[in-house]
């Protein structure tokens, strides 16, 4: 559990940021899960109310208030359209934090987050176990979306259409890099997250086959672990912290200019969450790291000022793309996947009809409220499908999961990609 101390500076600062709220309702016609339960309870507003109280009464219901916030997706639909600049995801993970450290975490979150998550390596090799065996549970549905489904009926897979594990996970395959600047001048560090180390490797070649095409130098440190904002959305503070630590470590061990993921949650994570959630004795490096911190998508177009290409673009695609909320409302970045995309050959960008409305993840959300998930995820889907789209392009691999579990669903022929794996098929062998 965080210490007494640290709760206690949580609270405080948590009742600060509680009283800017003007209960103005502006949430409520943002919020993607209010919009499929229509409940009160379920929007930011009704949270921060419930939160006002919870202080009053000094944790009479803690459990049925963890219970309310954990109804939220984190999307930050609230924040980027509240008039009075509430910072409402840093408050339900600071009220996540104060409710765990209280209450401590369940048995089964204990087990996934202290045990194995915060431990890198023996999480490394469970999942390469589990990538091994899971050909023994699953099934190919699409093909074109490269999704699979249970053989067998579990409460806790449901219906759902999912990417499976990587065969080899990414850092098995590259476990590490350090070359220099080429004709770019410019050297970067690449972060490249759980769910792109196991499940979507491309997208991290893709990156490298990208980076050397410019001309720009990679440091990859070895052992990388996870950005920690699964165990911080959970209220697992002291998890949070080592794995901050741990990436810290890693990186301060290389000289770079910028540190790029090609991951928004991460990018999210590490530029907005790391230096506001990171403790007195880390908070000074976490901000240093974070402010050279930007998505490969705003890097590649802002610093290394990407041209599109001129070779032959083969067979026309129509491209549309969907913006992850922890780019576009975490961090404003919107133009800059577009401009990768309209820069690759054969690619002809399509707008659907909201492009930023949330898929519908939300991490740990899909799992705890699957149904209210899968309601969101098919309005996106709809929308995808309407534009007669053969790609469907997003810089986040949860988006990616979310989006293909829907569009799998429908019998939907639309491959799901990031916008970096296109332009590096575009470079060739």
């Amino acid at each position: 559990m965080a210490s007494m101390e640290t709760l206690a500076r949580l609270m405080r600062e948590l009742e600060d940021q509680l009283v800017v709220c003007m209960r103005c309702g502006m949430c409520q016609s943002v919020c993607p899960v209010f919009d499929q339960t229509g409940r009160e309870a379920d929007v930011a507003r009704g949270k921060l109310a419930l939160l006002s109280g919870l202080m009053e009464s000094m944790f009479d219901d803690p459990e049925g208030v963890y219970q309310r916030l954990n109804k939220c997706l984190l999307c930050g639909s609230c924040a980027a359209n509240c008039p009075s600049g509430v910072s409402v995801q840093e408050i339900f993970l600071k009220a996540r934090a104060i409710l765990t450290g209280y209450m401590g975490l369940s048995p089964a979150k204990r087990l996934i987050l202290k045990g194995m998550l915060a431990n890198p390596a023996l999480f490394d090799r469970l999942v390469e176990w589990g990538a091994r065996f899971q050909r023994i549970f699953t099934r190919p549905v699409n093909d074109i979306i490269g999704t699979s489904c249970a053989r067998m009926m579990s409460p806790l897979i449901q219906d759902r259409h999912f990417r499976t594990l990587a065969p080899v996970p990414f850092h098995r395959q590259v476990p590490s890099m350090d070359s220099p600047s080429g004709k770019s001048g410019l050297k970067v560090a690449i972060f490249t997250g759980c769910l792109i180390d196991k499940m979507f490797p491309t997208i991290a070649h893709s990156t490298i086959k990208v980076l050397n095409h410019l001309g720009i130098g990679i440091f990859l440190p070895e052992n990388q672990g996870c950005c920690g904002i699964p165990a911080l959305s959970s209220g697992d503070l002291p998890t949070f912290q080592k794995l901050l630590n741990h990436s810290l470590k890693r990186f301060n061990s290389g000289e770079f200019d910028f540190l790029v993921t090609a991951c928004a949650t991460c990018t999210s994570t590490i530029h907005e969450v790391w230096p506001k959630m990171a403790d007195d004795r880390s908070r000074n490096a976490a901000i240093r790291l974070a402010r050279r911190t930007m998505d490969i998508n705003q890097f590649l177009v802002k610093e290394a000022k990407l041209q599109p290409l001129t070779n032959s673009p083969g067979k026309a695609r129509t491209v549309t793309y969907h913006d992850p909320c922890h780019l576009k409302k975490s961090l404003k970045v919107f133009n800059e996947p577009r401009a990768v995309i309209q820069a690759t050959p054969g690619c002809n960008l399509t707008e659907m009809a909201e492009p930023d409305w949330c898929c519908g993840m939300g991490g740990s959300f899909n799992l705890q409220y699957y149904d209210i998930s899968k309601g969101i995820g098919m309005k996106k889907a709809a929308q995808i499908i309407d534009t007669d789209a053969d790609v469907l392009a997003t810089g986040c691999p949860a988006c990616m999961i979310q989006i293909s579990d829907m569009l799998s669903q429908v019998g939907a022929k639309i491959a799901v990609r990031h916008p970096i794996e296109l332009y590096a098929e575009a470079l060739g062998e």
